[in-house]
């Protein structure tokens, strides 16, 4: 069956209403019933206490509140109540941020146009947006919104701002003639989308589609049946919850085997395992990321970015390619002036010099045969009609100066089938016409030329000269109008006839430029390992220019359009996206596409768009990132991060500030699970040998409380490491858990607990007691005091992979330096105060003894900082 752009406007009508007559009020009712309201239809959502629910889901999680259960069974409801109040915490936190997220089809309904003017009965009336209907002619003028789809069957020079669903900067110029072949959305220019709008002109349209039915619609379905991907940090706490929780339970198993073995009951053994468990699962975990990542959309809010999703924030330093939309985002999605071409010469705009003649009278005529204004500091008018006053205004030539100079005393206006635009003025006591329109066109009606003052014949020499710099420019990406007058008899009103004879004057070139600082944001994304990709609904020529200029794009091959791919299956659309750099004429399908075969390569993708036709492709991708100012609510709400700078240098930013987040994030869980793993091998050291348990439940609630919990959120605000950008992104799937990763924490563990019973044995013998009389109750004590003495000191430990020790880096966090002193303090009243010997289940301690605990604590900073720099030689 044939598309209704291939058709003409009667057998596009007879193919919907099966006549060539508008629709009779019967046949609207009937085709109400049939279609439906004119509307897009949104799924429920989840209510706030299903969404509080599903937090509960994360396997880490589960173990905890198994945990929290089995500790409230054993009595020991200290622990069992820490636990719950900390996954509540961590819970609500998730919900308020889901709560503020999904809102992507409620902008989508903003956008309807809220009426429309239709046929109905014989005459033109107006009706809600959401009774239109498939059959019915709708009218359009300048201002309107476009309620529907459909196929023009009037036009008067209609241009309609598509950008939404297109990604194209400038308003297309419609057209009522059939398209032969296959055509992509932003070229069929005999058709209107709902979602649009009607900036010059007017026309009518017959409706061929509606609601869900519409590109919109088509638009709305993809939102709801493309899935939100985890990111990387999810993906990897989830995966960090189960191992870590496995390898808890297996060391839990071998202490209870160890137990029995020694003779213990089944039942004394269990209960020690269980309460050895709950306190290895650190329970802070999931509280710390949370304002760890809070802590980073407050910094990144300072720099222009705005997180919409916690887990986004750490998931933009795990980003391997950008796919990113041109318009508005690598562009200012604003026409500027870039050449002008007069007496045969290209002459950069910045290098345009009014005290010539004829550069001044180029300027003064694209002033003139011109109908844009700006009111408030509002441009009104088309975008290559208010380029040419700004570029007036930059060099200090106002338009309204002009114009009042030079008043308008007749005009021929623009329409799509000429291509031409002409007004009459009395310049210099002449009457002049003056007029603007596409070079090919306006070539063919010339006679003279004008060059250094002197006017001409026009020669075929001429022409090619004129056609070849066309072409220069066109290969520039650049959108080129041509400028020509006549005299005309004095209060002339010339008519289409007299559009001829005309003498040129010259070519102005005009483009929707790069942002300055994009350059140096596509260079930074390359030498951090980021590869840069631009899909654009724009035209491949201009595509390929602005991609070329800011260094995204090496060689012509590396450019294709959306079409090629349409071809292509899903294994081969993933190998040809390596090759590609930039997708012009794309769709949202095709977006959608583009991302996923990047992602089905392990890649992490982050997708940067404004439009409507980037909210599918937004939502796919592991991180979207919207822009604030011109963006579409759409947009926003599909996205991860919106930008309210519009600036794509702000995602290498936060592509930095994501990968410093992820380090500290990995030092907080090393300085966490080392600290653990020091205990735990306190504990089977104990076990083994026959000794009493080293610590009472009560330390270890201390430790997770008090001591842990305030180190570890300082080591998650660690200054940012610029070297970090220097390295390529890590693997998709590259786990927390790597083994130089799991070799930190052994050696940390290790050294904290060697140490730690040192402190035990020292205490448990009485080394240090006037009659050398030791006792469980002062071993316990001295380890107690080690081991937390020890985490805290180790927190310096964990700042970096690297030696920190006699460099600037040791002492520029003054989070961590006040978590060490509270902690410090805190540790010391407990051990030397006796007021809380009781509670904390220890004894006085001398200075020698409570020296030695702070001695044997300090070690581990030596130890550990020494096996580093060995490691980092080897290296």
């Amino acid at each position: 069956m044939q598309e209704y752009y291939q058709m003409t406007d009667q057998q596009a009508r007879e193919a919907v209403n099966g006549t060539s007559q508008p629709l009779t009020d019967d046949q609207v009712r009937k085709n109400q019933e049939k279609f439906g309201p004119n509307e897009l239809v949104e799924e429920k959502k989840k209510s706030v206490v299903q969404i509080f629910f599903e937090q509960f889901k994360d396997f880490l999680v589960i173990i905890l509140i198994a945990a929290a259960i089995i500790s409230g069974i054993l009595d020991d409801l200290e622990s069992a109540i820490v636990i719950l109040i900390v996954i509540t915490i961590n819970a609500i936190l998730g919900t308020v941020q889901t709560v503020k997220a999904e809102q992507s089809l409620s902008s989508l309904k903003a956008m309807s146009a809220p009426e429309a003017k239709v046929l109905r009965g014989g005459k033109v009336i107006k009706i809600p947006s959401r009774d239109v209907t498939v059959g019915d002619q709708v009218f359009l003028e300048a201002g309107d919104s476009v309620p529907a789809d459909g196929r023009l069957l009037e036009n008067a020079g209609l241009k309609i701002d598509e950008s939404a669903l297109t990604g194209e900067s400038l308003g297309v110029e419609k057209d009522m003639d059939p398209i032969e072949g296959q055509a992509a959305l932003g070229d069929r220019l005999n058709m209107v989308y709902s979602g649009s709008f009607v900036t010059y002109g007017r026309g009518s349209f017959l409706v061929t589609s509606i609601g869900m039915n519409t590109e919109v619609g088509k638009i709305a379905t993809l939102l709801k049946t493309t899935s939100e991907k985890q990111t990387p940090l999810q993906a990897n706490l989830d995966s960090f919850g189960k191992k870590l929780s496995i390898l808890i339970l297996a060391f839990c198993a071998l202490l209870f085997g160890i137990s029995v073995y020694r003779g213990e009951s089944a039942g004394d053994a269990f209960l020690f395992a269980v309460a050895l468990a709950v306190a290895a699962i650190p329970e802070a975990l999931s509280s710390i990321v949370t304002i760890v990542l809070s802590f980073g959309t407050q910094k990144m809010a300072k720099e222009h970015a705005i997180i919409r999703k916690l887990q986004a924030v750490e998931g933009l330093g795990s980003v391997s390619v950008i796919c990113s939309d041109k318009t508005g985002t690598l562009t200012q999605n604003k026409m500027t002036v870039e050449d002008y071409y007069v007496d045969g010469t290209r002459i950069p705009a910045a290098d345009i010099d009014i005290s010539q003649p004829s550069q001044m009278q180029l300027l003064r005529d694209s002033m003139l045969c011109n109908d844009s204004a700006i009111a408030e500091g509002k441009e009104i008018g088309d975008p290559t009609e208010t380029a040419l006053i700004n570029l007036g205004l930059k060099l200090d030539c106002s338009y309204e100066t002009v114009r009042g100079q030079y008043p308008r005393f007749s005009e021929i206006p623009f329409d799509s089938d000429r291509k031409l635009m002409s007004t009459c003025h009395v310049i210099d006591g002449t009457s002049l016409m003056v007029t603007k329109g596409a070079v090919d066109v306006l070539l063919k009606r010339i006679s003279h030329i004008q060059e250094n003052g002197q006017r001409r014949e026009f020669t075929e020499a001429d022409r090619e000269k004129i056609e070849a710099q066309n072409m220069e420019f066109s290969k520039d990406g650049l959108r080129v109008l041509a400028f020509a007058n006549k005299e005309i008899p004095e209060g002339f009103s010339p008519g289409f006839d007299d559009e001829k004879d005309f003498t040129f004057l010259g070519l102005i070139a005009m483009m929707d430029p790069p942002r300055e600082e994009s350059m140096g944001a596509v260079a930074e994304c390359i030498s951090a390992g980021i590869k840069p990709v631009m899909i654009t609904g724009d035209h491949k020529i201009t595509a390929a220019a602005i991609a070329k200029r800011i260094g995204i794009l090496k060689d012509e091959s590396e450019a294709c359009e959306g079409a090629v791919i349409d071809s292509m299956s899903d294994e081969e659309l993933k190998d040809f996206v390596e090759k590609i750099s930039v997708y012009a004429r794309v769709s949202p399908e095709h977006k959608i596409r583009i991302v996923r075969a990047w992602q089905d390569k392990d890649n992490i993708v982050a997708m940067t768009g404004d439009g409507v036709n980037d909210a599918p492709a937004l939502k796919q991708a592991d991180i979207g990132v919207a822009m604030g100012i011109t963006g579409s609510e759409v947009s926003k709400d599909a996205a991860s991060m919106v930008l309210t700078d519009d600036n794509f240098a702000t995602i290498v930013k936060a592509v930095e500030n994501g990968r410093n987040i992820y380090q500290n994030i990995k030092n907080s869980i090393q300085f966490l699970l080392s600290g653990n793993f020091g205990a735990i091998l306190a504990v089977l050291y104990a076990s083994i040998t026959a000794l009493p348990v080293p610590f009472a439940p009560v330390h270890l609630l201390f430790i997770n409380l008090l001591t842990d919990s305030l180190p570890a959120i300082a080591l998650g605000l660690e200054p940012h490491n610029p070297d970090l950008m220097n390295e390529k992104p890590r693997p998709a799937r590259e786990s927390i858990l790597t083994k130089s990763f799991l070799g930190r924490i052994g050696i940390g563990g290790l050294s904290i607990g060697i140490t730690t019973m040192a402190a035990f044995l020292i205490g448990y013998h009485g080394v240090f007691t006037a009659a050398g009389e030791g006792s469980a109750l002062l071993g316990s004590t001295m380890a107690f005091g080690t081991l937390c003495t020890a985490r805290l000191f180790h927190g310096f430990n964990c700042k970096s992979n690297k030696p920190v020790v006699f460099t600037s880096r040791v002492f520029n966090n003054p989070y961590l330096i006040g978590a060490f002193l509270l902690g410090l303090v805190l540790i010391t009243v407990v051990l030397m105060v006796p007021g809380l010997h009781e509670i904390f289940k220890v004894q006085t301690l001398t200075l020698s003894q409570l020296f030695t605990v702070y001695g044997l604590a300090f070690i581990n900073i030596p130890v550990i900082q020494l096996i580093k720099k060995i490691m980092t030689i080897k290296k």
